[in-house]
């Protein structure tokens, strides 16, 4: 069958989208939701009194306590889940070392932190192309990108120095991963996939400073990976950017020579593995859920050890931060 040749396209400019005010936007996840969760009793979580999971729980309290890494990275519908606070509280008191979030975690981060309200209802916005095409947001993340990667900084910490800068424009940050990782002194790296972020169909955006803003946070991220023996890392919700962002890094440290081998690893997610530490092949469905190979199993080849936790990020993430809060007094005490 014959078909017809192809003919060479121009590229399509975005230049003249049409945007819309962030006010007309039904968002299903606001700060309102964030405190009224908050107050709210937590869903159990049965698995918070497993042997595994406080043989974990020990582990961060010692990479801590000896002054180890522990790096946390999340995936973007971490923040929908309501849990921001017991995430910044973690970061607060010091459980966390570097926090690394993907592009769509960082860009409801800073919407819930300047507009109150994040995770936009797609009712019918995909349908008259409204999906993605809000003129605020777009406008504050890239003129904050635009500035710091100027003055050469990374996305993450443009993003911080945006939001410190600027109070008046972020009225909800007390709400912020960002800046809580911003007062406590800490990397928040922000590692995103070209393309796949609503905040990239905005006529302001630059893939160029995207692109180089990221590099430069992995550079970063990389460097906090080459300290990570002795350390933990966790992964919450990200299936494939963390997964394979952690991995590059690992390989880097481990290619310049940095002993990177006493690592715990944790991945938390709804996805049900059974008995994890088997052995899988490619004829097994598992095989090919990148965090049971890049977080759980390779890694921790060399002396570590890998755990899969599986639960909703409303049960787990409370679970994590209660416990370890709710016992750092009485650890300080053991000292």
């Amino acid at each position: 069958m014959d078909f017809p040749p192809y003919v060479h396209k121009e590229n399509l400019s975005q230049e003249q989208v049409n945007l819309f005010p962030v006010a007309s936007r039904s968002a299903s996840f606001s700060v309102e939701h964030l405190v009224s969760d908050k107050s709210k009793p937590k869903m159990d979580w049965p698995k918070a009194v497993d042997s595994d999971f406080c043989n974990f729980v020990i582990r961060i309290k010692e990479a801590r306590k000896n002054g180890h890494e522990v790096l946390v990275n999340l995936g973007g519908n971490v923040i929908g889940s309501g849990v921001s606070l017991e995430i910044c509280d973690l970061i607060e008191q010091g459980f966390i070392t570097h926090l690394a979030l993907n592009g769509a975690g960082a860009f409801q981060d800073l919407e819930l932190a300047a507009f109150g309200q994040t995770e936009e209802r797609d009712d019918h916005s995909l349908k008259d192309g409204k999906l993605g095409m809000w003129r605020e947001p777009g406008e504050l993340l890239h003129t904050a990108l635009r500035e710091g990667y100027a003055t050469g900084l990374g996305y993450g910490q443009s993003l911080m120095n945006h939001m410190e800068a600027n109070p008046d424009l972020y009225t909800y940050r007390r709400y912020s991963l960002i800046h809580a990782c911003s007062q406590k002194g800490i990397p928040c790296t922000v590692h995103v996939t070209l393309g796949t972020d609503a905040i990239q169909q905005h006529p302001d955006v630059d893939f160029a400073i995207q692109g180089g803003a990221s590099g430069r946070d992995f550079k970063i991220y990389a460097n906090t990976v080459t300290r990570l023996d002795g350390g933990v890392f966790i992964n919450f919700g990200s299936s494939v950017t963390g997964p394979e962002v952690f991995l590059k890094a690992l390989s880097i440290a481990r290619n310049l020579g940095f002993a990177v081998h006493r690592i715990t690893t944790a991945n938390f997610d709804i996805v049900q593995l059974g008995d994890y530490h088997r052995k899988v092949s490619y004829g097994d469905w598992d095989y090919y859920y990148r965090p049971r190979k890049n977080i759980v199993h390779r890694p921790t080849s060399l002396g570590g050890e890998g755990f899969h936790f599986e639960g909703l990020h409303q049960q787990t993430i409370p679970a994590l931060s209660n416990i370890l809060l709710n016992t750092m007094e009485e650890g300080s005490r053991e000292e």
